[in-house]
C-alpha cells in the first residue's frame, strides 16, 4: 500500500512529458467508462492532466504532443 508521501514523491514535474503508451492508456481507460479520478488513481496522475488528455483526444483525435509556440524566444 502506498503512502500520501510517497505519492507526492512520484508526482511528475512540470517539465516533463507522459509517454505515448501511457496517454494511449488514459484514452482506453476513458473508453472503458472508467472516471477521470478513478483514471487518476490508477496510473498516479494528477486528474487535470487526465482531463487535459482526454478533451485533445476528443478535439484533435491523437494524444501525440504538438510541437510547441516559440513566442518570445529571441533570436540572436
Amino acid at each position: 500500500m502506498q503512502t500520501a508521501s510517497t505519492n507526492i514523491c512520484e508526482r511528475m514535474d512540470r517539465s516533463q512529458e507522459l509517454s505515448e503508451f501511457k496517454r494511449g492508456t488514459v484514452i482506453g481507460c476513458h473508453l472503458c467508462n472508467k472516471s477521470i479520478r478513478k483514471i487518476s488513481l490508477l496510473l498516479n496522475i494528477p486528474q487535470s492532466i487526465i482531463s487535459g488528455i482526454i478533451t485533445k483526444w476528443k478535439q484533435l483525435g491523437t494524444t501525440a504532443t504538438q510541437p510547441r509556440s516559440e513566442w518570445g524566444v529571441s533570436a540572436c
